[in-house]
């Protein structure tokens, strides 16, 4: 290993020496320990080696002259797995286990009281959500339920991080195959449970990790779980707010507009009311009218296709501010906000709706 290059908690990202030259590559902390310069390192190069956008790192996965000591582990509370029966599967104590100190408090738990729930597809809508809601309501707590579709190392976002570090997040928590937040959870459910009994949330954002899998086919992507959280936020009492994934920019026909994703995932997995969330384009800046249009006629007949969704026009005035003054770097799909304003606009107008569900 060459240098370190970047650390945040629980990552480590290094420069490595290969036959090829320098490599990037990320090493979580807590798995394999800390990286030092001179370290051989064993790789893991499938994403790097396939140029994947959100995943154009080596992983490291040991580091072979400083392994974990042989012998018999101290005995740490919790049996909940997460990347089961992987290599580098880690055991942590769930939220709720026996073992953790709100198991009481969660063991018959069944109700967020009225919480706002915002789903969202991409993992990049998380600070734009956030952007939105503070607008209004600049000290709700909020806490940011990751689910494992994208990345499973909460780690490895550093928006999720850096929005912890201002202030803007209260809690990360780390639902299914995901970890490494605040706290863990075995389910979404449970997930929206600690958010709120646990952490004390007004408002949860329900996003997967960084990455996103997409196949091109109707059902082949990692978004239908955005319908999925929705229907838990239902079941638990919660307020759904559907955010909707929409682009000024993407050169793919199913994404233009309002995404084949949200249509899906809003009009055929949600199955319980919940708000959706109509971004008013008109005279925005950056917005085309011709996308304002497009994206009310689709929002249009996404409402008539499917009469559990309610839909709620919100305006996007003052949005590009508050976007612009994020503590992050906004980016989808490789877009800023300048290339890809709607993008943006459309999911901070769902943290706008929620803000306006507080009581």
């Amino acid at each position: 290993m060459a240098q370190v290059l970047d650390r945040r908690p629980g990552a480590v990202e290094v420069a490595v020496a290969s036959g090829e030259g320098r490599v990037r590559a990320l090493a979580y902390t807590d798995l394999v320990g800390e990286p030092a310069p001179g370290d051989r390192v064993l790789l893991n190069g499938n994403a790097l080696e396939r140029d994947l956008g959100t995943g154009g790192l080596a992983m490291v996965v040991a580091l072979p002259d400083r392994l974990p000591p042989v012998g018999p582990a101290p005995v740490a509370p919790g049996h909940l797995v997460k990347a089961r029966y992987t290599p580098l599967q880690a055991m942590v104590l769930g939220v709720d286990e026996q073992e953790s100190e709100h198991h009481t408090a969660l063991a018959e738990a069944d109700d967020i009281a009225g919480m706002p729930v915002v789903a969202a597809d991409l993992h990049s809508s998380l600070p734009a959500v956030l952007a939105g809601l503070r607008l209004t309501r600049p000290q709700a707590r909020v806490a940011y339920v990751m689910t494992d579709g994208g990345a499973l190392p909460a780690a490895f976002s550093r928006t999720a991080g850096a929005l912890r570090e201002a202030g803007w997040l209260a809690s990360v928590v780390t639902t299914g195959q995901a970890f490494g937040g605040d706290l863990e959870a075995a389910t979404v459910h449970t997930g929206l449970l600690a958010a709120r009994l646990v952490s004390g949330a007004d408002v949860a954002v329900v996003v997967q990790g960084p990455g996103n899998l997409g196949t091109g086919t109707r059902w082949g992507f990692s978004g239908v779980a955005a319908g999925e959280a929705l229907n838990a936020a239902a079941v638990l009492g919660g307020r759904p707010v559907a955010a909707l994934r929409v682009s000024q920019a993407d050169p793919r026909e199913r994404h233009q507009g309002v995404s084949h994703h949200s249509r899906t995932a809003y009009g055929r997995v949600l199955a319980r009311p919940a708000d959706l969330v109509v971004p008013d384009f008109d005279g925005a800046d950056g917005v085309p009218a011709e996308l304002a249009a497009r994206v009310d006629a689709q929002c249009e007949q996404l409402l008539a296709d499917a009469p559990h969704l309610r839909g709620r026009p919100v305006p996007v005035t003052g949005l590009r501010e508050a976007l612009a003054a994020c503590p992050v770097r906004l980016s989808t799909m490789g877009r800023g906000l300048e290339q890809d304003p709607a993008a943006f606009l459309a999911a901070a107008a769902a943290g706008r709706h929620a803000a306006g569900l507080l009581s």
